[in-house]
């Protein structure tokens, strides 16, 4: 019996992504030095190194597995994904490897770096004026073309096996194996679909793991209101100036019951922290990156006041150099009236005392 050519075509591609993952080693963990608090132990899980630069490199190798092999991405279909600008640079990659077309529908504010990288890969922008726009464009765009709406949002959860497979999740409790605390005390992570969160959870739990899972959240996000109060939803605010995290509705990927604290974060601590950092250990982090190790902060503080010992893991999730026109430029801070002098002198503090004073 004759395989149909489509099915020939996608045993090809998923042939295509597996070579590419063998050809990627796994991310790098880093310790970072905390001085001020003996006896905790701090770090990051770097997910700039991947062949498309950031975290979402994962998800995005997951998302074309789940399509292909539901049967919904063939030899001619256009791809169409709603991102405000990492993950769309990850499908972008991906696409491109697949001979695929591939359109980012995504915020005007998406920082010129990431529009640039989506370019450079073969993608295509579509702009949007609102964050909660890109749903429905999407959707819209991917009927007129007869394409497929990737919908990070609905399937980033779905498309991880969260038991193992070289997730995020074992392979950082794979790499923590041989530390003095080997099983982390904490892993902090944002969300923005809520699939790296999902994965996270529910491997902690598969693993009868005592880990707790802390989220940390811009303050115009939705997702820690939400674990507060269930019954919202939504919110209708200033976005968020950090990219990839936080979002105005609850996303179907977000699995609240999954998080232990949530932790929001002002958009200046988010920024001063992922400077501070880039000093601190030679490598330039992204604004998320900043909002992960503010909220690492406030738990390490109190693990240093209860006397507690232990190790706390976050992520890095991608280089600052997607920024520079933005996060990294004092100019553009000042226009937006993002002062991060304060916080900037807490967080280095934080290191050499062990207290985040807020």
């Amino acid at each position: 019996m004759t395989i149909p050519r489509d099915r020939t075509w996608v045993a090809h591609a998923i042939q295509i992504i597996e070579a590419d993952f063998n050809r990627s080693s796994d991310t790098h963990l880093l310790q970072v030095p905390l001085p001020g608090a003996p006896g905790i132990a701090l770090y990051l899980k770097d997910e700039s190194t991947h062949p498309s630069g950031s975290l979402k490199h994962r998800l995005a190798r997951s998302l074309f597995l789940y399509g292909l092999c539901n049967g919904w991405i063939g030899p001619e279909t256009t791809i169409i994904e709603a991102s405000s600008g990492s993950t769309a640079v990850s499908e972008a990659y991906f696409a491109r490897m697949l001979g695929l077309r591939f359109i980012a529908v995504m915020p005007r504010s998406t920082s010129a770096e990431k529009i640039a990288q989506i370019a450079f890969y073969g993608g295509e922008s579509h702009f949007v004026d609102s964050p909660a726009e890109m749903y429905t464009e999407s959707a819209r765009l991917a009927e007129e073309l007869g394409g497929h709406y990737m919908d990070q949002f609905t399937y980033a959860e779905r498309a991880t096996d969260w038991r193992g497979n070289n997730n995020i999740a074992e392979s950082i409790f794979s790499q923590m194996a041989h530390e003095e605390h080997s099983v982390p005390a904490w892993v902090v992570v944002g969300a923005g679909t809520g699939g790296t969160s999902a994965t996270l959870g529910r491997y902690i739990r598969y693993r009868r793991l005592p880990t707790k899972l802390c989220l940390a959240d811009p303050e115009a996000s939705v997702f820690h209101r939400h674990l507060a109060d269930r019954s919202i939803c939504t919110i209708a605010c200033t976005p968020s100036v950090i990219e990839g995290i936080g979002r105005p509705r609850c996303e179907p990927s977000f699995i609240p019951d999954l998080i232990d604290t949530a932790y929001a974060v002002p958009d200046a601590a988010s920024l001063a922290a992922a400077r501070v950092l880039s000093r601190r250990i030679g490598r330039s982090c992204g604004g998320s990156t900043g909002t992960n190790l503010w909220a690492a902060a406030q738990i390490v503080s109190d693990m240093v006041r209860a006397g507690e010992q232990g190790s706390v893991v976050t992520l890095l999730c991608d280089s600052g150099e997607r920024y520079r026109s933005t996060h990294l430029d004092d100019v553009w801070l000042q226009q937006r009236g993002i002062d991060i002098r304060a916080a900037e002198t807490a967080m280095e503090r934080l290191f050499e005392t062990g207290v985040l004073e807020v």
